[in-house]
């Protein structure tokens, strides 16, 4: 049982490292998701497939979005 209690002890004194991270990643992936769906056109990929690697792959898929599959047009109708 003081297994247990060092275990919980080490994971709690993780969190206020941990919770900004969370906080962090799940931004990345709303970001993501968003822009994936106003621009509904990507580089390379089809939007569903992006969608599905962001959520699969987590914050590796939200970064490889936003660096190959993030369209550059700005400023166009389809952005809004």
């Amino acid at each position: 049982m003081d297994e247990m209690q060092e275990i919980l002890d080490l994971l709690i004194s993780m969190l206020p490292f941990l919770i900004p991270l969370v906080i962090i990643q799940y931004g990345l992936l709303i970001f993501v998701i968003i822009d994936i769906i106003r621009k509904k056109r990507t580089k390379t990929l089809s939007p569903v497939v992006w969608i599905a690697i962001a959520i699969l792959v987590n914050t590796v898929g939200s970064v490889l979005y936003l660096i190959f599959g993030r369209s550059d047009t700005f400023g166009s109708d389809e952005d809004f």
